[in-house]
This record gives C-alpha cells, structure tokens and sequence, in this order.
C-alpha cells in the first residue's frame, strides 16, 4: 500500500519540546561521514517517544532507526532529489507554515483587532444598534397587482390579530415568508444604518422598544416589523476575546504577516522568496527547536520522495515481482470467513437483471467495470448502478441477502432503480492476486524496503558513540 507523503513527516505535526542552549554539543554518532549531535537526536528521540507513543523506543532503539533515517535522507541528497523545483516548492511551503507568523507579534495583531473596532464603531454611527424582528410577506419583483393586494391584505390581517394580543413568535413562525428568521420566532437580530433595505430601516430606527410597526412595504414586501432594543457598541475591551476569535476564523493574522512579508521585500528590493529564506536562516541560529524542525521539513521530504522514487511506487508497478511475491507466500493471505467476488447491482428495467449477467459472463474480472459503463450506461440515461469488489458479510445489504442469506438484511430503496441481483462467485480462499493485491503490495514494499536498506547500509555506514548515547536518559 502506498504511503503517504505525510507518512514520514509525522513528526512535524507535533509541538516542538524546548531545548536548552548548549555550548558543549558532542557527537551521537556519524552517517556516511556526517556527524549528528547530540542534542538534535534528543530532539527528534524526544519528540517520537512522548506519552501520546505507543511503540515507544529505547535510546539505543531510536539510535538504529535514526542512522537508517540519515542514510535515506543521504541518499536522497546524492541523487540530488533537493535540487528538483518540486521539491523546493514544497519545502518552502512547509517550512513558511512556521517561519510566516513570526514576521509579526501580540503587538500587531493588538493592534488590528482595535483597528477593527474603530471602523465597526464608525460604521455604526451615532445611532446605533437596534433589535430587530419581522413578519414577511414576499411579493418578490414586479408583482401583479392582484398578488400585492393580497399580501396586503393579509399583512394587515396578522398585524390587526398582533394588535388584539396574539403572540409575534408565533405568527412569524406560521405565517413569514422569511423561512430563516421565522424559525427564530421572526428574529434578525442587531442591526445598524446600512445594513438593510431603506424601507425597513427607516422604519426601524424611527421606533421604540416593544413597537410592533404597521406593515412596511419594502423592494421585497411588506414586513410587520417589531424591535426589543437598542444600544451603542460595547466598550472595546467586552467585545476584545469575540474579534479575536474573528480575526482566527478569516485568517487575519496569516493577511497580516503576508502583508508584513511584502512590505519588508519591497523596502529590501528582494523578492518574499529571499526575505522568507533569510528570516528562517536567522530564526534556526536563534533557536534550536526552530533549527531542528526546519531540518525535518527538509529531510522529512527528501526522504519521502527517495522512498516513492525507489521502493513505494517501483514495487507497486512491478507486476512480475508481485505476481512472484504473491506465489511464494500465497499460504500467508487467508481470510478468516469466505468473500463474495462479483457485482451487486440495481437495475430500471427487469430485462437488464439478466442483461448485466449475461454481459460479463467469462470476461476477465478488472474489465467488468468498463463492460458494464459501455454496455448499459453509455448514453444520457442510466440503466444501471453497480458496485464491484471483493465483499465479507457485512459489506453490501445486497450480498448480504442474497449470497450470506441474511434475512434481516433491509436492500436500500434508490428511486427508478426498483430491481435489484449479484452476480459472481462465492470464495473460500483468495484465487489470485488481484483478490488480495493491497495486502500484497504492502507486503512486498517492506521487503523491497529492507532490501533497499542493506544496499544503504553498506553504501552509507555508520558509527554510534555508545559513551554519548549512554549519557541520554
């Protein structure tokens, strides 16, 4: 099975753990003549051993699997694999995830979230906010005469039994156009000048609180409109921890820095590519957690693209090779219960059940899926809707039924496809490998992995200093 490009830069998504400054950094041990410190190996070791690990290694455990790290990302490097624009590209973007958001500080961002409360406030005006609700009786663009008539006449009607007592809550559920507010009892909320149809603000902030207004007619219909308050804009520091949480939700801190980014390029007169490059370069001589997470960024990837190059996706293609693999260790891929091997399909038409088996008889079991789309559902209307695989009880509601005799199995109704088969073989053990080919393919990249290792280990050799590794606890 293929692994993931975020397979070998887990250790990325963790918080980097502090370390402390040190003037005496000896040497944990040396990969293909590249000495490694020791306080970048407490690094990573501390960082793939933490309480959240389950598989957690000893200092000498990690220290193996460290060194064939380095000869991967070694090996990486000879093929000059960091030299592809791809890979920088990608690198940068990593690294930037970091690096970005120390262009700026607490102070800026404090800064623009005051920035935002000045311009709400001005916005706002004078007058301030009010609440509002309304009851809506839509007559839309260009209505007939006839059509406005009786939205009026029945916007008067709710507003006569409003002004007899009747519950607003109540009637707006019932009788709004307005299905959003009208869930909410007819409420909009907190409203300011310019935020609405001039009909209906006119109306507003000419009101008082607990006012139910006659019914308004705006570019939209008439509204019965109701308010239950007004207000200024809180003080700054009661809304603070709200435009906050705005200013994280719209990526306002990330506009921020690329604001700040372009601004430092553009008084440098080099690109943000340059400023980017430099700002990490100080940031790892100004911090060693900074230093050594960048570092694995770079590696991380490295060492991902040499293993897809080499082993992951080449073993993956290798048909021969997995046919063989397949044959020599078929007795290790047994299921524990028998599978069903074949179709479970739908069809619109009855004729078609027969149809469908008929079709794929004595075709070879890949090419099932293309004889199908060809046959039945080549043109506008489909005829028929398939699923194909390998399946154990539990599955598919049709295999179920029909090949595991469940009686409780309920076949899921899909609307013109009202008839409903399987068509395939029912097998103890896999036939070939297509039955198994994940597993397989798995199987086999860890081989054609280790095998990969050994050239590395003899290509790249290493040497620990056990009196080092033995002062980390």
């Amino acid at each position: 099975m293929k692994k993931t490009r975020l397979y070998h830069l887990s250790l990325l998504l963790m918080l980097p753990l502090a370390s402390p400054a040190q003037t005496d950094d000896p040497i944990v041990m040396t990969v293909a003549g590249k000495p490694v410190t020791k306080s970048e190996f407490v690094y990573s070791y501390n960082k793939n051993n933490g309480e959240d690990v389950i598989d957690k290694k000893t200092v000498k455990e990690y220290a193996e699997l460290y060194a064939n790290y380095k000869r991967k990302v070694q090996a990486a490097l000879d093929a000059k694999l960091d030299t592809l624009t791809s890979y920088n590209k990608e690198f940068r973007q990593y690294r930037d995830m970091q690096v970005l958001p120390t262009l700026i500080n607490d102070d800026d961002v404090e800064q623009e979230a005051q920035s935002i409360y000045n311009r709400t406030k001005e916005n706002i005006g004078p007058d301030g906010l009010v609440n509002t609700s309304h009851i809506l009786f839509m007559i839309g663009q260009n209505p007939s005469d006839s059509l406005k008539s009786a939205k009026e006449a029945l916007a008067d009607s709710v507003y006569y039994a409003l002004k007899k007592g009747a519950d607003f809550k109540t009637l707006a559920a019932e009788k709004s156009d307005d299905k959003g507010s009208a869930m909410r009892g007819g409420e909009i909320g907190w409203i300011a000048k310019g935020q609405t149809l001039p009909a209906f603000e006119k109306a507003v902030f000419s009101m008082q609180d607990g006012e139910i207004s006659k019914p308004v007619l705006s570019e939209v219909g008439y509204h019965i409109i109701k308010v239950t308050g007004h207000k200024q804009l809180e003080p700054y520091d009661t809304l603070k921890s709200d435009i906050y949480n705005f200013i994280e939700k719209r990526r306002i801190r990330e506009a921020l820095a690329q604001a700040r980014l372009k601004a430092i390029a553009t008084s440098k007169g080099e690109t943000t590519e340059q400023v980017m490059d430099m700002r990490s370069d100080s940031l790892a001589n100004l911090s060693q957690d900074m230093k050594y997470l960048i570092q694995e960024y770079h590696d991380g990837l490295l060492l991902y693209e040499i293993s897809n190059r080499d082993v992951w996706e080449k073993a993956a293609k290798d048909e021969a090779g997995l046919q063989e693999f397949y044959k020599k260790n078929k007795a290790n891929y047994k299921w524990d219960a028998p599978r069903f091997k074949g179709i479970a399909y739908y069809t619109r038409d009855k004729k078609d059940i027969k149809a469908v088996k008929k079709s794929v008889k004595g075709q070879s079991f890949d090419k099932w899926v293309e004889i199908l789309r060809t046959t039945f559902n080549n043109d506008s209307v489909l005829r028929i809707r398939v699923e194909k695989g390998i399946f154990k009880q539990g599955d598919n509601k049709i295999v179920d039924k029909n090949i595991y005799k469940d009686s409780n199995a309920k076949i899921r109704e899909i609307k013109d496809f009202p008839y409903t088969d399987t068509f395939g073989k029912l097998l103890k053990a896999p036939e070939e490998l297509g039955d198994v080919r994940a597993l397989v393919t798995s199987d086999y990249q860890e081989m054609k992995e280790q095998e990969w290792l050994e050239e590395l280990k003899k290509r790249y050799p290493a040497t620990i200093n056990e009196d080092v590794l033995n002062t980390i606890q």
